[in-house]
């Protein structure tokens, strides 16, 4: 059956391992990966053929990702902790990547691939922490919405990331070609912030009148991957144009009906991207460099927890926020397997690199749950041998609070 039978035995072992993953209070991505892993071509029995089609199907699954994430997105969710998260975080990122850079230093790795290797351990997962607070009952805390608020400025991070990482991996040609793709950005986003915001919102309000669910879907992704597509011949990325309208159509009138309807679409076919990803995988490369995956993944763990830690205490958070992000954000995220597939169709790393990082990635998003869960002991052990903490009294002034609310904890 071709391409049909390949989707097939992907959709189904998916399926599975969706279900082992979910039965394991794990994100469902490990289950698609593992699921790749499966029918990979690096493993025995029902094995996938046309390998390539299917990441070409991935891309798409791309695209919609980073689309249904510009549609997400709000600066009113950033604005209660936006001190941390439009500052600490890309102090963050910065920090990790030097970070990232010195362990490929020290294991002997090229200059381009350290780099490569610390931007692509800078980002921490949204849905391997959003299913550990929502396991935790910790959905709503001040620790939660520090964590929630610096995970969406990182994953922003990623479209310069994609644009900006290929360029540098051929330095006599990436300085100028990377000045070339900036201006192409900005010139791209102003015809957008121009043009978009004025014709997409009549594009919909018009296809909104004829009362088609069905042709309103069809615009949305029209409208996603169709600007997603004119950034690709524009010589930019197809995922940053996707981004892009994502952004512009979330703010109009129909940005929460467009992202409910292309929620199901994207889920679909970011399966077959995370599945891909698991294909990838020669299983033989863990069994084979077993040390080094373990002491990658120990490094990463207590480097990126400790950054973590420092910047929510600089930035003025105490008690138990600190651990909690240190703990909660110390894994690698699933959108360094979109970077980390940006740098294997561009070259800049190799196959054994790939399989490292997908590797290490993998084990640190499946500790995260048990990691995160030594939060509250870690926090109560602190308080039992450190000093006693020091309360301020606040004086609320009681003109005009009548039946209030007050709320306290972190």
């Amino acid at each position: 059956m071709g391409i049909a039978g390949d989707i097939i035995v992907i959709v189904m072992a998916a399926f599975v391992g969706g279900l082992i993953a979910q039965r394991l209070r794990q994100p469902l991505i490990l289950g698609y990966i593992l699921a790749g892993v499966a029918v990979g071509p690096y493993t025995g029995g029902i094995t996938v053929s046309g390998v390539h089609e299917i990441e070409m199907l991935a891309e798409i699954g791309i695209a919609l990702l980073l689309f249904a994430l510009g549609l997400e997105f709000s600066f009113r969710e950033l604005k209660p902790v936006r001190n941390i998260a439009l500052i600490g975080t890309p102090i963050q990122i910065l920090l990790t990547i030097l970070f990232g850079y010195g362990i490929g230093h020290a294991f002997g790795w090229t200059p381009m691939t350290s780099l490569w290797f610390g931007a692509l351990i800078s980002l921490s997962s949204t849905m391997v922490l959003l299913k550990t607070l929502e396991n935790q009952g910790m959905i709503g805390t001040l620790s939660s919405r520090v964590m929630i608020g610096m995970l969406i400025v990182q994953d922003l991070a990623i479209v310069p990331m994609m644009i900006i990482l290929p360029q540098l991996s051929n330095p006599s040609a990436g300085l100028p070609l990377l000045g070339i793709a900036a201006v192409k950005a900005v010139v791209f986003l102003l015809v957008m912030i121009f043009a978009g915001t004025r014709l997409i919102p009549l594009v919909m309000k018009h296809i909104a009148g004829w009362n088609s669910r069905e042709l309103f879907l069809l615009a949305t992704v029209a409208i996603g991957l169709g600007i997603g597509y004119g950034t690709y011949l524009f010589g930019l990325s197809f995922a940053f144009g996707a981004f892009v309208a994502g952004m512009l159509l979330s703010e109009s009138d129909y940005g929460y009906q467009a992202l409910s309807d292309v929620m199901p679409l994207r889920d679909i076919f970011s399966l077959l991207f995370f599945t891909s990803v698991g294909m990838l995988f020669d299983p033989q490369y863990m069994f084979t460099h077993y040390k080094t995956v373990l002491m990658l993944v120990g490094i990463i763990m207590l480097g990126k927890g400790l950054i973590f830690a420092v910047l929510s205490r600089a930035f003025g958070y105490g008690n138990v926020i600190p651990i909690a992000t240190a703990l909660g954000l110390s894994q690698v995220g699933e959108f360094s397997f979109v970077l980390a597939r940006v740098g294997i169709g561009t070259e800049s790393f190799s196959m054994d690199f790939y399989s490292l990082v997908l590797t290490t990635t993998i084990i640190t998003m499946f500790l995260t749950p048990f990691i995160s869960g030594l939060t509250a002991p870690l926090y109560a052990l602190r308080n039992r041998w450190g000093k006693p903490h020091s309360f301020q009294t606040v004086n609320i002034p009681e003109e005009g609070l009548k039946d209030h609310l007050i709320i306290a904890g972190g």
